[in-house]
């Protein structure tokens, strides 16, 4: 009786040895079974890649930017001028245009734009400051009379002169304001404001205390502001037109010189009034002051101008260095 049971005991046991083992190494009919023969994988999947920092895209951008120059910087000029007005700039070389004709052109604007035909017209140029030596032009203003104002206001002109019947003459002649250091605390307190002041050569001394508050404006010999016939000054800056550099370029001045619905010919003189004032800066001994001259208006581009025939000449610098000693 024991023996029998020993021998189903070990049949039940290889029985049960024999299930498990085929049950681990059948494959199983469906794929969503619970037992599921997963293989070895010998490979790791593929990460996805880090997002660029903004840095890194600015670095991109940049680094197409230079190769979109580069591109346009290797194209070659075309060697005929552009048949008509719609051509692309960067194949054809900057044109440099007489001045009537580039006053033409800005009209022609004017028209098929449909722009204001009163609008203004401005002159940029470029200067070149340098005196030798590490020595320079400073920024300079100055103010002269167009040959053909364009501007119907009168500017606000203060004198400066301590004398009765001087005070007097300035008030006939359209001062605004004429007095002696009495105006020095009206004007440090803005009781008075002046486009203009100008100044007999004897007060000067007591006007230091305005040399912070007036700056570009405190009369000066080279600015034409003082001197003994008042009413020429007056004349002069009444219906002057101020010119100046930039202060933070240093070499470059821009001013309005006409209005678009002047004749050509009174623009052409404006432009030349410009030019002769701004290079008696410099002495024409050391070359042209003016290095490059844009004409534009309010609403056009500039357009380059052929400057030579315009800079004074040497002889009629020094005519004109006689006449002003």
């Amino acid at each position: 009786m024991a023996a029998t049971i020993r021998y189903l005991g070990r049949v039940l046991i290889h029985r049960q040895k024999h299930g498990l083992s085929k049950t681990t190494c059948q494959t199983p009919l469906y794929p969503c079974s619970v037992n599921v023969w997963v293989p070895s994988r010998y490979f790791a999947a593929a990460t996805k890649p880090a997002k660029s920092t903004k840095k890194g895209v600015k670095d991109k951008t940049s680094d197409e930017k230079t190769d979109e120059t580069e591109k346009i910087k290797s194209y070659s000029f075309m060697e005929d001028e552009p048949e008509d007005d719609v051509y692309l700039k960067r194949l054809y070389p900057r044109q440099i245009h007489e001045v009537e004709k580039a006053i033409q052109l800005l009209k022609k604007f004017q028209i098929l734009d449909f722009t204001n035909p009163k609008q203004g017209v401005y002159l940029d140029l470029t200067l070149d400051m340098a005196l030798g030596k590490k020595k320079k032009v400073e920024p300079f203003a100055s103010v002269l009379s167009f040959p053909y104002p364009f501007v119907s206001e009168i500017n606000k002109v203060a004198v400066f002169t301590g004398n009765a019947s001087e005070i007097k003459i300035a008030e006939e002649n359209g001062a605004a304001f004429a007095g002696g250091t009495s105006l020095i605390q009206k004007i440090l307190d803005d009781e008075i404001q002046s486009d203009f002041y100008v100044a007999v050569p004897e007060i000067m001394p007591e006007l230091n205390p305005l040399k912070k508050k007036l700056k570009k404006r405190f009369p000066k010999l080279t600015r034409k502001s003082i001197g003994r016939d008042i009413p020429k000054m007056l004349e002069l800056f009444k219906t002057g037109h101020e010119i100046k550099v930039d202060e933070e370029r240093e070499n470059f001045l821009k001013t309005k010189i006409a209005t678009l619905d002047m004749p050509s010919d009174q623009i052409v003189a404006n432009l030349q009034a410009v030019i002769s004032e701004v290079c008696k800066h410099r002495p024409l001994s050391l070359g042209p002051f003016v290095v490059r001259a844009f004409l534009r208006t309010s609403t056009s581009e500039g357009l380059l101008l052929k400057i030579e025939p315009l800079l004074p000449k040497e002889v009629e610098t020094k005519e004109n260095n006689k006449e002003d000693a």
